[in-house]
């Protein structure tokens, strides 16, 4: 008979789950496992709320095994080190993004693509190696491989650094990847919510010509006074995207909503690149024409490996970005997500787990 996840490890955890499709999250007991020898244990301070979260706690992708306990952007104190951990030490600032696992033997693990890995064990919704659920950071300590933890740098502040383990990555990996990071070079970004924010100041860092791409007026002045966008496009003006045609060598394309791919495929120059990271729930049409005829590039892109996550806080760190966030409790996690599911928030929503997360 199956055990439940209050008693499948040892250590008694805390957290809140969702049990269904409503999504509605509410406390729950579970466990994790003993600090092996080559784990670290953290307690959770801060943990950033994903658009991801949402999309799983409700089942929108079709792919979640609840209860699930969401949760990526984490950062924490390590409180337990293994003997084989070098790395790490009892009171370091550490952080844990969105893969807590992978098999460590395959090509991909090799070259530090751990994310790209066909094992890779994700920090929640997931399966361990001894077939357990993985439990994400909605929850009051965690234990990791210490592979897959991060230094978190002291010049970072906690809790608007925490984006950076999803939102961070997510565009400083193809940036670097693609090409993307020539000084003068004139960046697109495509949406300017938790990725598109972050995006504008990792394109500002690299030197970039950076224009925010939006429905939205009412974002210019938030897109160019606050975030230091070069300019801002109206997606939704006709004129001005016309006028706008042929003008930028990338484009990242940060939106998570069914949207078309044709007038963005249009913005780009000859060889021009547009690189997709958000995570639409059904299929977008690619018109196959303008890519041959401007010898253009679609691509994608996954998060990053962890030699790279810490490249990115590194980075973030030595140019002082962090996310833009409204800091709030761990009780108001369901009016966050409700507020997520109309994107209302600027930009990222993070949950104060170390002074909210109460059994």
């Amino acid at each position: 008979m199956a055990k439940s996840p209050e008693e499948e490890h040892p250590q008694k955890a805390f957290g809140w789950a969702a049990r269904d499709t409503s999504g509605i999250l509410s406390p729950f007991r579970f466990s994790r496992r003993e600090n092996a020898d080559d784990d670290v244990t953290i307690k959770v301070l801060y943990c950033g709320v994903c658009h991801s979260d949402l999309h799983s706690a409700k089942n929108e992708w079709g792919f979640t095994n609840y209860p699930i306990v969401p949760g990526h952007e984490i950062v924490g104190v390590v409180t337990k080190a293994g003997k084989n951990v070098e790395k790490f030490k009892v009171g370091d600032r550490v952080g844990v993004g969105v893969i807590v696992g992978s098999c460590m033997k395959c090509e991909t693990c090799d070259q530090d693509l751990e994310n790209y890995c066909p094992r890779t064990i994700f920090t929640y919704n997931s399966l361990n190696h001894d077939r357990t659920k993985t439990y994400g950071g909605y929850s009051d300590m965690i234990v990791v491989h210490h592979r897959y933890v991060l230094r978190f740098p002291d010049n970072l502040a906690p809790d608007a650094g925490a984006p950076l383990l999803c939102a961070g990555i997510t565009v400083y990996s193809p940036m670097k990847y693609y090409g993307m990071t020539e000084p003068g070079k004139h960046l697109g970004v495509a949406g300017l919510g938790g990725l598109g924010h972050v995006a504008v100041k990792i394109g500002k860092a690299f030197g970039l010509k950076v224009t925010v791409i939006s429905s939205s007026p009412g974002k210019e002045d938030e897109a160019v006074k606050r975030l230091g966008a070069d300019s801002f496009l109206l997606s939704s003006d006709p004129a001005k995207l016309k006028a706008a045609m042929g003008t930028m060598d990338y484009i990242i394309d940060t939106v998570s909503a069914v949207h078309a791919l044709a007038p963005l495929i249009g913005l780009l120059k000859l060889n021009g690149k547009l690189v997709t990271v958000g995570l639409p729930d059904k299929p977008l049409e690619l018109p196959i024409f303008p890519l041959v005829l401007g010898r253009k590039l679609v691509g994608g892109s996954d998060i990053g490996g962890v030699k790279e996550t810490q490249e990115m806080l590194d980075f973030c760190a030595k140019h002082n970005i962090t996310s833009d966030i409204e800091l709030i409790r761990m009780d108001y996690i369901n009016t966050a997500m409700e507020r997520i599911a109309k994107s209302d928030v600027r930009y990222r929503f993070v949950i104060d787990v170390g002074n909210s997360l109460t059994q």
